[in-house]
């Protein structure tokens, strides 16, 4: 995964951070400060995450996996989106 999209400039290890907290939270920073995207900042930082964990696939352990789906729900109430 790049550091950049056409959508937004990512904090460098975003992906890799410890807790899911940790990457909502960067992802939605990004997101939000981002003029380039072309939808709204939710659905930016919500593809940039579904694409990795897509990408990625069966290489992710499950543990890793377990925090990327749960940086989703994270990223969701940060946007009020529960």
């Amino acid at each position: 995964m790049t550091r950049e999209s056409d959508a937004l400039t990512l904090e460098k290890g975003v992906f890799t951070k410890s807790s899911p907290r940790k990457i909502a939270a960067s992802l939605k920073r990004s997101a939000d400060r981002s003029r380039r995207r072309k939808s709204n900042s939710y659905r930016s930082a919500m593809s940039l995450l579904t694409f990795f964990i897509n990408r990625a696939g069966r290489g992710l352990s499950k543990s890793r996996e377990q925090r990327l789906q749960k940086a989703k729900k994270e990223l969701r109430e940060r946007y009020g989106k529960s």
